[in-house]
Order: C-alpha cells, then sequence, then structure tokens
C-alpha cells in the first residue's frame, strides 16, 4: 500500500516534494497516520473480531451519513432538505440491518457495537481532513500511511503481536499485499480524487450504500452466515434513500 503510493510519486516526478515538506506539514500527515491506518483499522478489525460479519460491515457503512454529517461543520459544505431526508432513510436501513436481531444467534455486544460505530467517525474524519489538507493528495496519502506503518510497528512491538518475519504465512503475506493494494492503494487515490472533484461529500458517499449489497451476497457465499429477514428490509431501504437522492437531483438538473 505504502510502496503503491511511493510508486505513483516516483512516475509522476515528484519524488522531491516528499522531503520539501515543512514541519508543520509533516506533524499534519503524522496526524492523519495516527487516524488511519493505525486507530482504524485497530478499532475496526476489534469490531468485526466480535461481530457477525454481516452486522459489522453494515454498522460500518454508517460512515457515509457521518462524512455527510461531519462535512457540514469542518468543510462549510450545506446539505439540502432533500439531500438529507434521503440519507435518512438510507440511514434507517442501516440501522435495520444492524439492530433488527443476530442472525447468527446469540446477542449483540453492545461495547462491540459502539467499536464498529466509532470506526465510522475515524474514517470520515479522516477523509474529510485530507480534504482540507493542501499540497499534491498522493502525496499526503503516502506521507500518513508511512507514519501509520510505524505506529503499528511499535504497536505489535510493545504488545508482543509482531511475529519474526520467518515466521509468517506465506498466504497471509498474499492476503496483506492484496488488501494494501486492492483496498487501501488503488481504491484510496480514486477515491480521494472522488471527494476532491465532487461539489458536497453526500454525493459520493452516498452511492457507497450500493456496495453493501454485494458485500452481503459475498458473506453470504463465502463466509456461510444465513441472511435473514431484516437484513433484506434494511437493504431496500438503504437502496431506496439512493434511487430517491438520485431521483431528486435529477429533477432539478
Amino acid at each position: 500500500m505504502k510502496k503503491f503510493f511511493f510508486i505513483i510519486i516516483i512516475l509522476r516526478g515528484r519524488i522531491r516534494e516528499l522531503t520539501s515538506c515543512s514541519w508543520k506539514e509533516y506533524l499534519k500527515s503524522a496526524g492523519l497516520g495516527f487516524l488511519n491506518p493505525f486507530l482504524y483499522y485497530l478499532v475496526l478489525l476489534e469490531a468485526y473480531n466480535g461481530l457477525p460479519a454481516q452486522i459489522a460491515m453494515v454498522i460500518n457503512y454508517l460512515w457515509p451519513v457521518v462524512l455527510m454529517i461531519l462535512s457540514v461543520p469542518l468543510l462549510g459544505q450545506r446539505i439540502t432538505r432533500k439531500m438529507a431526508f434521503a440519507s435518512g432513510i438510507s440511514f434507517c436501513g442501516v440501522g435495520v440491518l444492524a439492530f433488527g436481531g443476530n442472525p447468527v444467534g446469540g446477542h449483540l455486544p453492545l461495547f462491540t457495537i459502539g467499536l464498529a460505530l466509532i470506526s465510522t467517525v475515524i474514517w470520515a474524519l479522516f477523509w474529510i481532513l485530507n480534504v482540507r489538507a493542501s499540497g499534491d493528495a498522493v502525496r499526503n496519502l503516502a506521507e500518513s500511511f508511512f507514519f501509520g506503518l510505524l505506529y503499528l510497528v511499535v504497536y505489535g512491538v510493545i504488545s508482543g503481536k509482531l511475529t519474526s518475519l520467518c515466521s509468517l504465512d506465506i498466504r497471509g503475506v498474499i492476503g496483506s499485499v492484496y488488501i494494501g493494494l486492492f483496498e487501501m492503494g488503488i481504491t484510496f487515490v480514486i477515491w480521494q480524487k472522488a471527494l476532491k472533484l465532487s461539489e458536497t461529500t453526500s454525493e459520493v458517499g452516498n452511492l457507497i450504500y450500493l456496495t453493501p449489497f454485494i458485500a452481503l451476497v459475498f458473506i453470504g457465499s463465502f463466509v456461510g452466515e444465513k441472511i435473514g429477514l431484516w437484513t433484506i428490509t434494511g437493504l431496500l431501504l438503504v437502496i431506496g434513500g439512493i434511487v430517491l437522492q438520485d431521483l431528486g437531483k435529477r429533477k432539478y438538473q
């Protein structure tokens, strides 16, 4: 992931910019790196470890709503009533999915649910601060993830969770490379560009609600979790909110 960002910078002939930043810019990158990937993935993976995959995934998809809310005070953006109403419908759908019951049995731990909710705030805050940051977006991501890597190494050493490189499973290494490249590398650059080009963050954020449907299909097919009626009901509300917002935009274009 970090190497991917540096490769892009090298190909663009802007490698000198990495060493020409001010201490203030480095401090900003250090703060962003603490938020993501360090803090965000520690919180998110802990939530995923204590919840069914479909519940944790759906709660995590509350972050576009958080992104829209935080963009008002932090980016000075305006949200129309129709955008808020449509997003509210999608929010209700996510709520139904999250709290309609545990599809795999047992009780849902409130603390772990809280961690999943906190992860949405961290994720949204990270991207809003990235939008506000000056300079090249790819360079900013490279620097923040460099600091994030340092935090993770220090955390791994202190917690004793950093194992010897010789004992790593090759399947785990391949999986880590795949996640770093396709979940955090290429997609981060594309997402950052989309936020920069959009007039409001909600225009991009609401499109993210389409992906839980695909994710639930994968969870049902590969993880083996049974997708319940509450899940389907909540998903219809999520998609309905997106369609309503899209129709509202077209009407006034």
